[in-house]
């Protein structure tokens, strides 16, 4: 079959899949016409299997540019949470000129398998502000984690304990992560009864909130100054999505 022919059958294959209910049977063509398209797309279809694959490639990028822009608009009216928590849990120099958001969970092997780089990063890069959001769904322990992590800010003690579970291998057990508090220097009687703050509670809502808005269904997940990023990423990217958006 000729390609045009092909792309105006297809045309108004389209357009008759386009048309509301009821609206097709009062259409430009008849019923014998109407035949004969699906009858041409049908073998133009089966001559070039690949359109098919073509047609989900491309729904897939709408899909994703659509979720990308939705992103950027969310992002752009909830930047405050994003980029200026109320829990302040800043590593890094807190008046960087760059600013990395990591969702992260302390049970994530992935989230973990990176730490090292983003560890490393911050030391080289003097001018690098972290900005890590407690996102548990890893289950209970994760919570637990998070919970422990965030009531350590009452002794000062967030980033040690923040980095003490990351380089814990493998999984999280409340015991185990109530002696790693223990190892820090951290009070543990004082920890657990501050674990109980209404206002940790608060804090892992609003982020799990600030997630589903964006799209954020697993960790890590980054924002490299304005660029999102889904996934553990490599050294390398990291310090040129750090170096990009230095850029004017």
């Amino acid at each position: 079959m000729p390609r045009f022919a092909a792309a105006l059958a297809l045309s108004a294959f389209a357009a008759l899949c386009a048309l509301p209910a009821g609206a097709a049977e009062k259409s430009a063509f008849t019923d014998a016409q109407k035949a004969e398209i699906k009858k041409m797309v049908r073998e133009y279809i089966l001559e070039n299997p690949g359109i098919i694959n073509e047609a989900i490639q491309a729904q897939e990028v709408a899909a994703d540019k659509a979720k990308s822009d939705k992103r950027v608009a969310i992002a752009n009216t909830r930047k405050q949470e994003i980029y200026t928590p109320s829990e302040n849990t800043v590593l890094g120099n807190p008046k960087g000129d760059v600013t990395v958001v990591e969702f992260f969970d302390y049970n994530c092997g992935y989230c973990k398998a990176m730490f090292p780089s983003v560890v490393e990063a911050m030391k080289e890069d003097p001018k690098l502000r972290l900005v890590v959001k407690e996102f548990p769904i890893l289950g209970p322990s994760s919570v637990t984690a998070t919970r422990a992590a965030l009531a350590a800010r009452k002794q000062n003690k967030y980033t040690e304990l923040h980095l003490a579970l990351m380089s814990h291998k493998g999984s999280l057990t409340d015991a185990g992560i109530i002696d790693i508090a223990k190892s820090t220097g951290l009070d543990v009687k004082k920890l657990q009864d501050d674990m109980k703050d209404p206002e940790i509670t608060a804090v892992i809502t609003r982020n799990h909130d600030l997630a589903e808005q964006l799209g954020i269904d697993g960790t890590p997940a980054m924002f490299v100054g304005n660029n999102f990023v889904a996934g553990a990423i490599p050294k390398t990217q990291l310090v040129s999505l750090i170096a990009a958006a230095r850029k004017p």
